[in-house]
């Protein structure tokens, strides 16, 4: 199951592993991650890029995780993403 946001969706239930076309996944939380389902548009944005930077910073591109992952809170990253819309 997954609800959305104006641009986004949220994926409660990780179950499915399919992407729409023109998204991306990307994991964000401090401790527990979630997955994001965020338009590919939100690339060209400098405040996501900023956020890029910070994961970058913080984990570098070669993740243990293996997947696009963000530091930042929830409720930061869904704050500043849906400035986005």
């Amino acid at each position: 199951m997954a609800f959305g946001l104006p641009g986004f969706v949220h994926e409660v239930a990780l179950k499915s592993t399919t992407i729409p076309k023109g998204f991306f996944a990307v994991y964000v939380g401090e401790d527990h991650k979630q997955r994001y389902i965020v338009p590919l548009s939100y690339l060209n944005e400098p405040v996501f890029q900023e956020l890029l930077r910070l994961a970058e910073e913080e984990f570098g591109y070669e993740h243990q995780m293996g997947r696009l992952t963000n530091p930042c809170r929830e409720d930061v990253f869904i704050d500043l993403t849906s400035q986005l819309n």
